[in-house]
């Protein structure tokens, strides 16, 4: 019965002991894959007593030190490795386990039908400081981004500021959560977050591409319409072994394709 409840959730590691004693993987990372890392580690965990999956977050350049050092066993980020990581960590693999899509969030109130990519950026450099400039309310414009260590803000720096850095008066936050958080309590704030933390609390802006209005939706990133999107990623020390990369196997499963929709993001082609 053990051995079919294991095959079913995919996590296959076998106890390493015939007392059952218990497999432990520590998974930390990018505060933008945590939310899948979560609900996959408990559906593994729910069909598999013998195996510890601990989840903790950090953001993405914590990750991919975490997993260089060897303080975890898999490392989250949503951002591709960078080329000094690389050479720090050469031994690094990673696993595309979904996509995402960077949505602009402002709190509810705020009138502001659609922003450009050109308009973001100018936002977030400070040269546009006010919402009546781009069609919203007369309001002062709060920045809300994220701290060094983010995945996230690595790759808006590199899409949507073109590597031009943002204004110093941005008010930095170290997750997706506690970006959502203060825009939602802010009336002139804007904010990024990842696609599986929008609710009812923001209000996502369909950004302008190709001269059309696109909404940030899972739809959208599977057609490449939406221009903010970017893979997520899962990073081992060399190629994934024992409950590690049964665990993986599992995310790009297709039970585990349906957590990543679930969570609000976007599975695998």
């Amino acid at each position: 019965m053990l051995v079919i409840a294991l095959l079913a959730c995919g996590c296959t590691q076998q106890p390493t002991g015939t007392s059952g004693e218990i497999v432990s993987i520590q998974v930390t990372g990018s505060t933008t894959v945590l939310p899948i890392a979560q609900a996959a580690a408990e559906a593994c965990m729910d069909t598999h007593p013998t195996a510890d999956i601990k989840v903790g977050g950090g953001g993405s350049s914590v990750g991919v030190q975490a997993i260089g050092e060897g303080s975890a066993d898999i490392g989250m980020s949503s951002r591709d490795l960078k080329d000094t990581e690389m050479e720090k960590y050469p031994s690094l693999r990673t696993t595309v386990i979904a996509n995402d899509g960077i949505a602009i969030i402002v709190h509810p109130t705020n009138t502001v039908e659609t922003l450009t990519m050109e308009q973001i950026k100018a936002i977030y450099l400070g040269t546009i400081t006010n919402w009546n400039e781009v069609g919203g309310p007369d309001a002062e414009i709060v920045l809300i981004g994220r701290d060094s260590a983010s995945g996230t803000r690595e790759f808006f720096f590199e899409k949507v500021m073109e590597k031009e850095d943002f204004a110093p008066t941005q008010l930095e936050k170290n997750s997706n959560g506690a970006v959502k958080q203060t825009v939602a309590q802010t009336p002139g704030a804007i904010g990024y977050v990842g696609l599986g933390y929008i609710d009812e609390t923001v209000r996502a802006i369909p950004v302008i591409a190709d001269g059309a209005a696109v909404e940030p939706t899972v739809e959208n990133v599977i057609a490449q319409e939406y221009p903010i999107s970017r893979p997520l990623i899962m990073i081992t020390n060399g190629e994934p072994q024992g409950l590690a990369k049964d665990y993986l196997d599992f995310i790009l499963d297709t039970d585990g394709q349906k957590i990543v929709m679930e969570e609000g993001f976007v599975p695998l082609p």
